[in-house]
């Protein structure tokens, strides 16, 4: 971005801080952070995959949508956190993936998103996550038998509650260290003049040192929205166990696509290692 273009699009947003600081900050992570979209372009079914749409109640009372692939015997479940584009219906591609190396999979829509009510936030992310894990263990699942997957800003939804309540491990890919290094990034001129105006943190760099289960990073290294060194630097602060693998050739949206084979070996490898013996509800 040049500098002039960046001083463009900067000095109305601080006219509006100064004026109107919390309304203005407000929107502005809905300029720069969230993305949701509320069309549902297709379903499991599109693609032959068993599931049970389901709603369910955040911990706040909101009501979200999000679907549940049941799994094979003895395989854990993989909680899917989402980026922050689109809704559970782009991801469809996704599940199908996951699904053929075993495990149930549940997906599920931020507040705000797809067929989901309210308006995204951190702290509503949060709550959307709680709800979803309360209407888990209401069908017989414990986070002893789960492994917890964050994309991009999902990164900061799974870490938040791998430390509420543990899963048996946390699958982290294209990862950042905290939402302010990312604005720090991508809008230099913004955060030197006004710091970092957003209400959302998602400060995993923070976080991570607490964590109490083996951790998977995946981040590619031709990542232009999200850059490699920032999940390096949250891999660097995390305790052991712990594995980083770096996708050769892959940015922010084609992890798997580039990564392929190799990428579910590594999917793979860490669902055996994690999590032995368990059979599903």
């Amino acid at each position: 971005m040049k500098l002039s273009d960046e001083l463009f699009k900067t000095l109305p947003i601080l006219l509006g801080i100064l004026l109107h600081p919390a309304p203005v900050c407000a929107a502005l992570e809905h300029m720069y952070l969230y993305f949701p979209d509320r069309e549902i372009i297709m379903t499991p079914a599109t693609m032959r995959l068993e599931f049970e749409d389901v709603f369910f109640r955040a911990a706040d009372g909101t009501e979200l949508h999000g679907w549940y692939l049941p799994g094979e015997t003895d395989q854990p479940l993989v909680v899917f956190c989402h980026g922050n584009a689109g809704n559970i219906s782009h991801r469809v591609d996704n599940l199908r993936l996951l699904r053929e190396l075993g495990p149930a999979v549940f997906i599920f829509d931020y507040r705000g998103y797809g067929q989901s009510e309210g308006k995204a936030s951190e702290t509503g992310t949060y709550d959307d996550m709680r709800g979803a894990l309360n209407w888990l263990l209401e069908k017989g699942w414990t986070p002893e038998r789960m492994i917890y997957f964050g994309r991009s800003v999902g990164a900061g939804v799974a870490l938040q509650l791998a430390l509420e309540q543990p899963p048996a491990g946390l699958v982290l890919e294209s990862p950042y260290t905290s939402i302010r290094a990312m604005g720090r990034h991508h809008y230099p001129l913004l955060w030197l003049l006004a710091g970092w105006v957003l209400d959302a943190r998602y400060d995993n760099l923070a976080k991570i040192g607490q964590l109490q289960v083996p951790l998977l990073i995946f981040h590619g290294d031709r990542d232009n929205i999200v850059p490699q060194r920032l999940g390096k630097k949250l891999f660097e602060q995390a305790p052991q166990p712990k594995q980083f693998y770096s996708i050769p050739r892959a940015g922010h949206n084609d992890t798997y696509d580039v990564g392929g084979e190799e990428y579910w070996q590594q999917w793979r490898e860490f669902i055996l290692t994690t999590i032995k013996g368990h059979r599903t509800p």
